[in-house]
């Protein structure tokens, strides 16, 4: 009865028994004779049997089953034990009964009413005979009618209507979806048992919930839709077992009158109608309707507190005459023999704990925290099997098991959820099994019992204890949906469902005949071959042939290997089983790689991959048939495995590290690897996962690992299913070319600097070059064909940057003996400009990303900058003549301008704001040199002189800006002095020249601040040097990392000394000659003397050779502050 009610076993129904077991329990009290049950706990449900105790011990004098029963039996309960024969009048009362129904139901012969003289209450006929009141409905189901309903005398003690579901006549009019899954056939699904009642009835008695089995005949038709019928001897009155006997079959099956037949030796003599509800207060059969709620109270309390362990059978037994009742662990009894499986209650409660977890899993709207009660039936399930009678069910259960933890789920730990306890494999805590206080709730203790009662779970000293309300409250807990939680961290909950999937291997491998032990075929016995049309597996067939084309080009794959090397059939329940094993085991071990990866173990990433795709290699070889979701995982194995080479090729630095993580293995990972090979060797993608130590074979097989799944996504018209997968499929397959493009371009750059003296570019550089390109050629189609601008922008900026070490090759070859700007320079420099364009189109505009496109912007303004100053310090007259040049250069340093940006705020700002001041530099020297050699056309000098003089103002003003470049910006000003020296020596007049002259003397003080910079970082370095380690440790980083160049620095000190002291000479003498023509002028006297002044001291320190640098430079700064104090007057004089 309850396999064919699973849905209610284990969560909603308290009891499931017969009713005669029902009744047997609720008369305890009031009854004599012995009880022997036995109770099975199933989750919240407690299952009782008839333990025929007599019956039983017949069968084992012939089997010899039950042998260790009947000694304990003999020996602690009854040891004068024998068969009790039934008497004569047994018999008689059951054949006279039987014959009563007989004829109750059939034709003519059926007994007829007969008035009753006392006036009972019936008015008409209670079973018919074919006419319009209808005919007796026996045994056919009853299904109450919905304008009948509960009177109120007995609605909380009768059956609350029962739902169409739960009324079955048949075994085979279960639900199909309450059977066994159909791994499993009926012979071991069923083990023998029938649900052979009439009716199974959900009867809520109180607040107890139980499904009972009847068989009690019920009758009906006309203005009595449903009685019961009875048949008593008429010289016997009714007592109250009978009385409670009538009462709890008429709440059972929800039937509100019974109809009584008195008889005398067979002969009827009266038929009376009793209302149900007056049942109890009969004459001699008066009992207590709340009494019986009470025992029954009592007694599913007295069970549950006690009857604690799932899969245990226990024994609930009363002798006969006793007002004793004990409870024996039959489990725990038979333990103790040599043979555990002589209960012949475990395998039905094996199969119905597996049954109901099996129930549970297949609800789709099953919640998650019922897991641990299905995890909890299971183990409880596992334990009452023996792996060698039972592999089918054993393996099933250790894969539900398996599914139990879901792989899939997003990673989360919960330090709120219990740990899964050594107590987990029993239903309930330990809370459960301690005993209330005597005092409160009766004895359940035998410490005050005869030592006989040693082996009992619990006694009920006196059954007259069952009568007293709520005498034995149940400890019973109901199990919380968190206490058992299958939510662990990544890798114990990967290694728990591999640990089922190897005992569910090892289950089916020993259930696996050998060949050789395999029945030959009867040649009299045609082969069913199955026939399929072509036109409706076309479509897998030929996605069969692409994926065997696809392993053949991948490895070393045969055609033809779908078999099995260790015998299974395929279509068995072991091929179904080790297939759903093995792909679960894969998963896990994906999963395994997917943590490994996130946690940087790229060793033990790579090893669980391996044993990944080794699982994935077994399906496929014993697979017939590819299902797609089977292919998108094998898609993410492989994505993820090119994934975990990449990384592998990237920390080169840790490989042995690595290498040892790859080479470890559990005992349970070899024994999953050893069930695989006893089916296939078959190591289709062992390429894919072998630890290379070379990093470009690494590169490599991350690039085919990502081809190979693309590959798959392609071929299975599986791209437009998961588009998802399939873009970050390209999207990876561009980065490893982007990668392997950075590899064979760094290669080439490393050959290009080993090259000694003026040789030209090699064959290798060329092959490198070539790979290279061809690497970023491809990574940019992938990237286009998922949109992915800015990935496509990166790989065409790392193409220009190829361009330029190509460029950078050719200028290496021509050597530095008469150098020249070569055109295979300008080719591929124009070609980076090219890809650096196309860059910054893909990107569009900088909100796209502005990081990309800032990179984009400096490198090609790099490239412009480099190209224009290759061409003005290697300038190509043997090409072009020296304006073409002039305009080339200034063209490429101007559009390099435009790409430098210095108004944003960034890192790399300085580095703009630098470049931008060393091109206006550049171009100022250029338009300087241009004015001195030039001759003729004055326009052009002139045009020429006013962008020299606009471009050294922008570079002074670039430079100041920067704290870190005194000498670039002493250099710009000497420049400049030596453009007014130039400038001078065309003048004629002594004014013009003076005022020429002040010019260069005040740009020549507003060096100041370069100097001052120069000096900060000298006493920097002499108080680094003075204090030694430990002060150079203290200091901040900007303080201690002087970046002067002291070479440099000297050299442009002693020009600016030699060109500060001509400058003040020819002022001098300007000012002296001057005076002479047109006498004193008092402003003119002052700068004559503050200038002669400026000029002594300064002859006095170039003189003195002793001075260091340090001191020099406070000197020059001393002498540009007193010319800056006098520079307004002397402007004012020459007015």
């Amino acid at each position: 009865m309850a396999y064919d009610f699973i849905d209610s076993v284990g969560n909603d129904v308290d009891v499931v028994s017969d009713s005669e077991n029902i009744k047997k329990l609720l008369k305890i009290p009031y009854s004599k004779s012995h009880v022997s049950m036995a109770v099975h706990r199933i989750g919240r449900t407690l299952l009782l049997d008839e333990l025929d105790i007599q019956e039983l011990f017949m069968r084992s004098s012939q089997t010899g089953d039950w042998t260790w029963l009947k000694e304990f039996y003999q020996r602690l309960i009854d040891q004068k034990w024998q068969r009790k024969k039934k008497s004569k009048e047994h018999w008689y009362q059951k054949a006279i009964l039987s014959k009563f129904l007989y004829y109750s139901i059939n034709g003519d012969g059926a007994a007829q009413p007969v008035p009753s003289t006392s006036k009972q209450h019936q008015e008409g006929p209670v079973s018919g005979e074919g006419d319009e009141a209808g005919e007796a409905s026996w045994p056919a189901p009853f299904e109450m009618p919905s304008s009948l309903s509960e009177d109120p005398g007995a609605s909380n003690q009768g059956s609350v209507p029962v739902e169409p579901s739960y009324i079955v006549g048949h075994v085979a009019s279960a639900p199909k979806e309450q059977n066994l899954t159909t791994l499993f056939n009926d012979g071991e699904n069923s083990q023998g048992l029938k649900n052979d009642f009439v009716r199974n009835i959900l009867w809520t008695f109180e607040d107890i919930h139980m499904l009972v089995g009847s068989n009690m005949p019920i009758f009906g038709g006309g203005r009595y839709p449903a009685v019961s019928l009875r048949l008593r001897d008429n010289n016997k009155p009714i007592n109250v077992l009978t009385g409670i006997d009538y009462w709890l079959d008429n709440l059972i099956c929800n039937v509100p009158e019974l109809v009584m037949c008195f008889h005398v030796n067979g002969i009827v003599q009266k038929y009376e109608m009793i209302k149900t509800e007056d049942i109890p207060n009969l004459e001699n059969s008066n009992f207590s309707t709340k009494v019986i709620k009470d025992i029954a109270q009592n007694i599913l309390s007295f069970l549950k507190s006690n009857c604690t362990k799932e899969g245990h059978t226990y024994w609930l037994f009363k002798a006969s005459g006793s007002d004793i009742v004990k409870l024996y662990d039959l489990t725990t009894l038979c333990e103790e023999t040599e043979d555990k499986y002589q209960n012949p209650f475990t395998m039905p409660v094996a199969i119905l704990l597996y049954k109901v977890a099996c129930n549970m899993m297949l609800k789709k709207n099953q919640n998650k925290k019922h897991y641990g009660t299905i995890r909890t039936l299971l183990l409880n399930c596992l334990k009452l099997l023996d792996n060698g009678r039972h592999p089918q069910i054993i393996a099933s259960a250790n894969y539900m098991l398996s599914e139990l933890f879901q792989l899939d789920e997003p990673k989360k730990e919960d330090s709120t959820d219990f740990p899964i306890n050594g107590n987990s494999d029993e239903s309930y805590s330990e809370e459960e099994e301690e005993m209330p206080d005597s005092d409160e709730n009766g004895s359940y203790s035998n410490s005050s019992d005869p030592p006989d009662d040693n082996k009992a779970v619990a006694i009920i000293k006196s059954v007259g204890e069952l009568s007293v309300p709520e005498k034995y409250k149940s400890v019973h807990r109901i199990r919380p949906s968190c206490a058992f939680p299958v939510c662990h961290g990544t890798e114990e909950r990967c290694r728990l469902v591999l640990n089922y999937v190897l005992e569910g291997l090892k289950s089916v491998d020993s259930s696996i005949k050998k060949e050789s032990d395999l029945p030959a075929a009867d040649p009299s016995t045609p082969i069913p071959l199955k026939y399929e049309d072509e036109s409706t597996s076309g479509g897998p067939e030929c996605l069969e042939k692409q994926m065997a084309l696809f392993l053949d080009k991948m490895g070393s794959f045969q055609k033809g290997k779908h078999s099995s090397q260790s015998g299974m059939i395929p279509g068995s329940w072991q091929y179904k089983m080790k297939l759903q094993l093995i792909l679960k085991s894969s998963k896990a071990y994906y999963v395994l790689s997917d943590a490994a990866m996130i946690l940087q173990k790229y060793g033990r990433a790579l090893r669980y991959i391996k044993l990944a795709l080794q699982c994935h290699d077994t399906y496929c070889c014993l697979c017939a048939s590819m299902l797609p979701e089977v292919l998108v995982f094998l898609c993410q194995c492989l994505t993820l495995c090119g994934d975990i080479q990449l990384m592998l090729a990237q920390n080169a630095n840790n490989r042995a590290a690595y290498l040892e993580e790859y080479n470890y293995q559990t005992k349970e990972d070899q024994e999953i690897l050893h069930s695989l090979h006893r089916e296939s060797r078959c190591q289709v993608f062992a390429w894919a996962t072998d630890l290379s130590t070379d990093l470009e074979c690494q590169l490599s097989v991350s690039c085919k690992c990502y081809e190979a799944a693309y590959e798959i996504l392609l071929f299975s018209n599986l791209k437009s299913q998961n588009p998802e997968q399939h873009v970050q499929v390209l999207k990876r397959m561009g980065n490893i070319r982007n990668e392997i493009g950075v590899f064979y371009m760094n290669q080439a750059a490393a050959v290009q600097t080993e090259r000694v003296g003026n040789k030209t570019v090699s064959t290798t550089e060329q092959q490198l070059w070539k790979k290279s390109f061809s690497c970023f050629e491809e990574g940019i189609q992938n990237f286009e064909s998922i949109d992915d601008a800015t990935n496509a922008a990166l790989l065409l900026c790392n193409t220009g940057r190829l361009m330029r070490i190509c460029a950078q090759a050719h200028c290496a070859a021509e050597g530095d003996f008469k150098r020249e700007f070569s055109p295979e320079e300008a080719l591929y420099y124009n070609k980076a400009i090219d890809y650096y364009l196309k860059a910054l189109r893909s990107l569009g505009k900088r909100d796209v990303h502005p990081a990309v496109w800032d990179s984009v912007n400096w490198e090609l303004s790099t490239t412009y900058f480099t190209m224009a100053t290759l061409q003005q310090d290697y300038a190509p007259l043997s090409r072009k003549a020296q304006e073409q040049i002039e305009k080339e250069v200034s063209e490429a340093m101007m559009k390099s301008l435009k790409y430098c940006d210095i108004d944003t705020v960034s890192a790399r700002q300085p580095l703009c704001q630098y470049r931008a001041a060393t091109i206006h530099h550049r171009l100022a020297s250029m338009y300087h040199s241009c004015l001195r050699n030039q001759v003729g056309d004055e326009h052009l000098r002139k045009q020429h002189r006013v962008l020299a003089d606009l471009h050294y103002s922008k570079a002074v003003r670039l430079f100041q800006l920067l704290k870190d470049a005194p000498c670039e910006l002493l250099r710009v000003q000497l420049e400049r002095v030596a453009f007014a020296e130039f400038q001078m020596a065309s003048q004629n007049s002594s004014a013009g020249k003076l005022k020429t002259l002040f010019g260069a003397l005040d740009i020549m003080a507003k060096t100041k601040g370069a100097f001052q910079l120069i000096k900060k970082e000298l006493v920097a370095e002499s108080e680094l040097t003075s204090e030694g380690k430990s002060a150079a440790e203290n200091m901040s980083p900007t303080d201690s990392s002087t970046s002067l160049n002291k070479d440099e620095a000297l050299k442009l000190l002693s020009i600016f000394e030699s060109r500060m002291s001509f400058i003040l000479l020819q002022s001098i003498k300007l000012l002296t000659s001057t005076k002479k023509k047109t006498g004193g002028i008092n402003e003119e006297e002052a700068v004559l003397q503050t200038n002669k002044q400026v000029y002594s001291l300064l002859l006095r320190a170039t003189a003195n050779r002793s001075l260091t640098l340090l001191e020099r430079v406070e000197v020059i700064l001393n002498l540009l502050e007193q010319l800056s104090q006098n520079s307004d007057t002397g402007s004012a004089g020459i007015q």
